[in-house]
């Protein structure tokens, strides 16, 4: 997979796309990542990206020459251009493992008081990270890197086994407790079906466990993905 982004403060990535999961899968082939200096791409000598809006109004608006110029730099057939905003599709799970099935991404990171509109005509995907305001596209665009690359074949260890009981995952429900040792800590002790053996036991627990925390957490997931079976064949 290749993924591009450009944004105003590139600097902002480096820390995050240089570490720990992203970093690794980098390194071992599994992605190509990219910081794009959208000031590269102003046509005058201050590396001018925003002007002020038509009509008025407050703060400024990014230029659209700049913008198509950048990503048509880089753009390759087939590629997802995704673009943040609080009008786009609420970003989930289910969207993240959409992305990690494409070849190519360009992400742009908006600024200021957002972006001309005629740059949407290049742009494939809009999403947002929920109903609040950022002061650029910086951080939510690395929120979906990372839940992007996480899910490329071979970036964590444990194959598909290592995703497929997370939150969200093809259950839809939130992720069951979690224990490890010491067995009892400040009087808190691990449940005893974990420590018993028994393997289907353990997997209905976990399967209780995960429909009660959403029930209690997150009922709306419940109603989106239906109703769940406990235990075997009836």
């Amino acid at each position: 997979m290749r993924i591009d982004i450009i944004t105003v403060f590139p600097e902002m990535f480096r820390g995050f796309l240089g570490e720990s999961i992203l970093s690794r899968a980098a390194r071992a082939g599994k992605v190509f990542l990219r910081t794009v200096d959208l000031r590269d791409f102003a046509r005058d000598r201050r590396r001018t990206v925003d002007d002020k809006p038509y009509s008025g109004g407050p703060g400024m608006l990014m230029k659209p020459d700049v913008w198509h110029d950048a990503i048509e730099s880089v753009r390759t057939d087939g590629a997802r251009v995704v673009l943040t905003t609080p009008a786009g599709e609420r970003y989930t799970q289910r969207k993240a493992e959409e992305f990690s099935r494409c070849e190519h991404l360009v992400f742009l990171c908006g600024h200021y008081e957002g972006i001309d509109e005629r740059v949407r005509r290049l742009v494939t995907d809009e999403v947002s990270m929920g109903d609040f305001v950022l002061t650029g596209g910086e951080i939510p665009v690395a929120a979906m890197v990372d839940s992007v690359v996480r899910l490329l074949p071979g970036v964590l260890g444990g194959g598909a086994a290592a995703t497929a009981n997370e939150s969200f995952g093809a259950d839809g429900l939130l992720e069951a407790p979690q224990y490890t040792r010491p067995p009892v800590y400040r009087g808190m002790s691990v449940p005893d079906v974990l420590a018993d053996g028994d393997h289907g036991a353990v997997a209905s627990w976990r399967k209780r466990q995960a429909i009660d925390l959403t029930e209690r957490r997150r009922p709306d997931l419940l109603a989106q993905g239906g109703t769940f079976a406990i235990g075997g064949e009836p």
